[in-house]
């Protein structure tokens, strides 16, 4: 097994062995390899499942660089250790991480998956969120819905706070998130560093139809870099399409994966 440089990420593994390569599945900011799990256990009739925890997320490590090329690096030692070469789906941060990995270890993915999100810079930030979650006073929250409770004083929608809480940790009153680095990389996170490459396997850019994540205009520069690139949208859902329309989005990667 070939080491990168990278961590060794908290992976989930759902599903029989089989001959087809696994499907690693890399989430979003905020988010953990749970928020997946329906998901991946639905796709796992067919072939095995990696659902990660990011760094800085969930149960894996926390350390202090949290750039594209790390984040790549980390998902080419879990692919690395299960067979070495995968399918690969990616949302918001985790796309951004699935194409970095594409464009700079092409021959570690067999297929790819962006779900609205482009390789391109953002001039939105996230920080608001980290405010909002390291507000909340956990030394009085038995339940989750006492967290809720408070969260709402400044995050007014509930599927955003359902999203968060996911990764708050009642029992033992702790967020597993690394808001320390999260936010002082939140440039790096929302931004992209061009890396000079194509990767000219088959790759599908799944958007909501609601969201602006992935505009007309950067469909030529995803072409230059994606040159098979094949572009979709769910109908009636924003950002986080995986969550607004699950069968949906998962009708669309099977046509995808199997074609």
């Amino acid at each position: 097994m070939r080491r990168y440089a990278g961590v060794m990420l908290n992976t989930v593994v759902t599903g029989p062995r089989t001959d087809r390569p696994p499907l690693l599945i890399a989430h979003g900011l905020f988010g953990s390899a749970r928020n997946w799990g329906v998901i991946a256990k639905r796709l796992s009739d067919t072939r095995t499942v990696l659902t990660v925890d990011m760094r800085n997320h969930g149960n894996s490590p926390w350390v202090d660089a949290h750039g594209y090329g790390d984040l790549a690096a980390d998902l080419a030692q879990v692919i690395d250790a299960h067979g070495g070469v995968a399918d690969v789906v990616g949302h918001s941060m985790g796309g951004k991480a699935a194409m970095a990995l594409a464009l700079s270890h092409p021959g570690l993915v067999n297929r790819l998956i962006v779900a609205d999100i482009a390789p391109v810079a953002y001039d939105h930030s996230q920080s608001h969120l980290i405010h909002a979650m390291r507000a909340v006073d956990l030394s009085v929250v038995e339940k989750r819905s006492a967290a809720d409770a408070q969260l709402a004083q400044t995050v007014p929608e509930a599927g955003v706070r359902a999203f968060l809480l996911q990764s708050l940790d009642v029992k033992e009153k702790r967020w597993r998130l690394n808001f320390d680095v999260l936010e002082a990389e939140m440039g790096r996170i929302t931004g992209w560093q061009h890396i000079a490459a194509d990767f000219t396997q088959p790759a599908l850019f799944l958007a909501g139809a609601d969201s602006d994540y992935v505009r007309p205009d950067i469909r030529p520069y995803i072409k230059q870099h994606f040159p098979a690139a094949r572009f979709a949208k769910i109908p009636g859902v924003g950002h986080w399409l995986h969550a607004e329309k699950p069968r949906e989005f998962e009708a669309a990667m099977r046509i995808f994966l199997d074609s």
